[in-house]
């Protein structure tokens, strides 16, 4: 037997202290991710609106789905950092955190005297990380941006959407969560790693235009072999080819077609009784357009559950185009453990598996900003009299 499989299940990530400024969707996100893994995460919000996410879309009671939905397992404090105890608060905290996250705009942190510098003073192995559209260095630095923007810039959006028509939008943020989320993570977790073993943090500079950037990979391919992209629509994964796109079906669905390698298109063709269609596998121009129409007619003859029950039963790629409501019943994803169902909310679980994690409650968003700010103070050493004196000067 394998020794590993006789340790006790434990969360990697307990013990590590993450004091949270974000706001919104990035942030949020990245150190939810963290504290599904046993992170212990302070979610610190001024003691003005907080993180307004609390109130953006559709409620779910006192607070709305989305920050629900981005904010589970940390606790809440407030905290007024313009004021000098509100700082020097916050900066005890420090002293034993590992992380502190942030997504100002560049130079806030400075302004209130909380730059890297400051902190590392306190506490010379933390980790400060700092999420931004631009970064904090560049001509765009201090510009406003939102998903779209930084997408535009990295040459994202021009690559998504079909032939002949406009760039095409999704509410599957790349830049900030491929960017914002997923590289802070990164960042967060290998600059972590590094101060356990030298006893010193670092900045960590989250772009999320450079992040999307930097997994450009096949246009980029596309740019050294032949001087630019391909047209929208035009490329390999994007419509250029037969085997590679989705096509309606009877009843207004689509069904997605990934037969990419020979076999499995050879498959399809032959599944579909028109092994005529094989060579044009990896067809482009008039022949791709008269493959293509070919295959359009075709799925056009059956439903998608028709369709669903032929390629449940042949490994060709070829899979339906779900709803998030039918991939919250999907068989797949709940065997994988990814639908969570806790504190009366369904949500997405943990995105990596890792061995040896023990079951980890969900514990819900906190409720209102500063649930726990007592808890914290007082963890920290401030008495009951202190904490109503800092309250009554709207320090918390």
């Amino acid at each position: 037997m394998n020794p590993a499989s006789k340790a006790p299940a434990r969360a990697p990530l307990v013990g590590v202290r993450i004091l949270d400024l974000t706001r919104l969707l990035p942030g949020p996100l990245a150190t939810q991710h963290l504290a599904d893994y046993g992170a212990e995460v302070i979610k610190v919000e001024d003691t003005g609106a907080g993180d307004y996410a609390r109130s953006m879309g559709a409620m779910g009671g006192e607070t709305s789905w989305f920050y629900q939905l981005v904010n589970r397992n940390k606790r809440s404090l407030r905290l007024d950092l313009k004021q000098e105890a509100g700082r020097e608060l916050f900066l005890r905290l420090v002293e034993g955190a590992d992380v502190v996250v942030e997504g100002f705009r560049p130079g806030v942190m400075e302004r209130l005297g909380l730059g890297y510098t400051t902190l590392a003073e306190r506490n010379p192995r933390v980790v400060l990380c700092s999420i931004s559209g631009y970064g904090q260095t560049g001509p765009y630095a201090l510009r406003a941006g939102h998903d779209i923007n930084y997408l535009g810039y990295a040459g994202v959006l021009d690559q998504i959407g079909c032939a002949g028509g406009a760039p095409a939008l999704s509410n599957l943020q790349i830049g900030d969560l491929l960017g914002g989320t997923m590289g802070a993570v990164m960042g967060i977790l290998v600059a972590l790693f590094d101060a356990r073993r030298s006893g010193h943090g670092r900045e960590v500079d989250v772009s999320m235009t450079d992040a999307s950037f930097a997994h450009m990979i096949f246009p980029l391919a596309e740019v050294l072999a032949h001087g630019g992209v391909r047209p929208r629509g035009e490329d390999l994964l994007s419509g250029g080819v037969p085997c590679y796109g989705v096509y309606e079906t009877a009843d207004g669905r689509y069904m997605a077609v990934g037969a990419l390698e020979e076999k499995f298109w050879v498959l399809m063709c032959t599944t579909l009784g028109r092994a005529d269609l094989i060579p044009g596998h990896l067809a482009t121009g008039e022949e791709g357009a008269r493959v293509r129409a070919e295959l359009a007619a075709i799925f056009r003859g059956r439903s998608q559950r028709e369709w669903v029950a032929v390629f449940d039963a042949v490994d060709c790629c070829v899979t339906p185009v779900l709803r998030l409501e039918e991939s919250l019943r999907d068989p797949q994803l709940r065997a994988r453990g990814m639908v969570v169902e806790a504190n009366g909310l369904c949500h997405a679980g943990p995105a990596v598996r890792l061995g040896g994690m023990p079951e980890m409650p969900a514990a819900p968003a906190p409720a209102r900003a500063g649930a726990d700010t007592d808890a914290i103070l007082e963890a920290l050493g401030v008495d009951a009299g202190e904490r109503a004196r800092l309250r009554g000067a709207g320090v918390i």
